[in-house]
């Protein structure tokens, strides 16, 4: 067996495949094809040093690693690294020699710390904690049955509030990337973030060829958009936020509630969701919708030097 370690050739349709497939297959709960993986190598902020690996074994890619810096953080040397191994092939090295190709990157890079999410599974903890990462925070993924299941009917519009396709913001996204940008200063996580304006927003979110400007929603009130929830491929939301002053109205949960029936009309089979295990107002929205927790992920970190 030979196992090697190496760049991804984002204009290799092989490579690009081979990474999504191996993803999907470790982690079906998030979406990734290959149109998603060499936009993410081309077009990810110059800052952040993204660089993709695979691990190949005898000539056959069965791992991967996303490795780069918070460029959007605002304390520098913080990098992030996430490891997934076709589920057939772990035990096998691919991790381990991922995993120290990565580090060494970062540490070049003068990263002083690592955060990595961790599948919640016995030989992932383990995995982790023997290469001296600690366990922090969790999240969830959840899964919402659009074929099978039933969701809560569509309630009447508040008086003087507008629901709007992301698709009718093409002409001038910018009000979208403002109400984006004031929403993810409160998003929980690890790490203080902050926008890098909208040249990058552009680049990373709206041109991104995994969202879907027909069922991403924003509830607007005088014609600007002040909650919404994006959606992407088969049917993912990655982000749902109200601006503060519209807060306590329930507009993201009719935001997401619209977008998720526009799913369903347009044949969308099963939805998918992440949630901070303490955010609590997002899974009560989510479960009043009907998702259910299929997996459970957990954030781990680790000192360099």
């Amino acid at each position: 067996m030979t196992l090697i370690v190496r760049e991804v050739r984002p204009g290799v349709p092989a490579d690009t495949e081979g990474f999504a497939r191996v993803r999907r297959l470790a982690l079906p709960y998030i979406l990734f094809t290959s149109e998603s993986v060499r936009h993410n190598t081309l077009h990810t902020h110059p800052d952040a040093r993204y660089r993709p690996l695979v691990a190949e074994e005898d000539g056959e890619i069965v791992g991967t690693a996303q490795v780069l810096l918070a460029y959007d953080s605002t304390e520098p040397g913080q990098g992030l690294l996430n490891i997934y191994v076709r589920p057939d092939r772990a035990g096998r090295g691919a991790g381990t020699l991922l995993l120290r190709t990565a580090e060494e990157y970062l540490a070049a890079l003068d990263a002083t710390k690592v955060f990595s999410w961790i599948l919640d599974a016995p030989a992932n903890r383990a995995f982790a904690e023997r290469h001296g990462y600690r366990a922090g925070r969790s999240a969830h993924f959840l899964r919402l049955d659009l074929a099978g299941g039933a969701l809560p009917p569509l309630p009447p519009t508040p008086a003087g509030v507008e629901l709007r396709a992301a698709a009718e913001f093409a002409d001038d996204p910018r009000p979208l990337f403002e109400l984006d940008a004031e929403t993810l200063q409160d998003e929980p996580g690890d790490l203080d973030l902050e926008s890098r304006g909208y040249d990058d927003w552009l680049t990373s979110t709206w041109n991104h060829p995994l969202l879907n400007r027909e069922l991403t929603m924003a509830a607007c009130v005088d014609g600007r958009p002040v909650a919404f929830t994006d959606a992407d491929g088969r049917y993912s939301t990655a982000m749902t936020g109200t601006a503060r002053a519209h807060r306590g109205r329930g507009l993201a949960k009719l935001a997401k509630l619209h977008s998720l029936h526009r799913a369903r009309a347009a044949g969308v089979t099963d939805a998918f969701t992440g949630n901070d295990a303490g955010n609590d107002p997002m899974i009560a929205i989510n479960k009043w919708l009907g998702y259910e927790i299929c997996a459970t992920e957990v954030r781990h970190v680790r000192e360099l030097g």
